[in-house]
Order: structure tokens, then sequence, then C-alpha cells
């Protein structure tokens, strides 16, 4: 066991790197921590509950963007047997 080499760190990054996009809590001003707090409390969630489902919402609204940007699939090509049956129901 002496002979393996050292072993590499799992990752560079350090930590998740969702919710980068929104301010967190901590860069919120006070005008805007108390317009979320309010927002939270008339949700029923607490301030960090509510800022992390509206990351969340952000999230999947940009992931509908990218997909709704991607050129649609083409059409595949029918299989042997597809091909044959619709060949057999052309007339002659």
């Amino acid at each position: 066991m002496t002979g393996l080499e050292p072993a590499w760190p799992a990752c560079e990054k350090s930590g998740d790197q969702r919710g980068t996009d929104l301010k967190t809590s901590k860069t919120l001003s006070e005008g805007q921590r108390a317009y979320e707090a309010k927002r939270a409390q008339k949700a029923g969630m607490s301030l960090e509950k509510w800022l992390t489902s509206k990351q969340r919402a952000h999230e999947a609204e940009a992931r509908a963007r990218v997909k709704a940007a991607e050129p649609p699939k083409t059409a595949k090509k029918p299989g042997l047997f597809a091909r044959l049956l619709e060949r057999a129901h052309k007339p002659l």
C-alpha cells in the first residue's frame, strides 16, 4: 500500500454553484430584505426557504428558455418492418 500515489481532490470547485445568480440574504439591502421577508411571511415560509424556492423557480425558467431555444429533433426514419408494411399496404 505504500507504493500508491496520493489521492487527488474530488473536485476543484468548492460547494454548490446553484444560487449564484440571485442575491442571497447576505447581499440584500435592508429594503430588499424587508420586502422579501414580507413576501415570505405572506407565503407562510421562512426568508431562507422563500429565497431558495425563488432561486429554484428562476433556474427552472432558465432551463425552460434553453430547452425552447434548442432546435427540434428531426424525425427518425421508420424501421425496416415499418417500411415493408407501408409498402405492402400501397396499391400496385
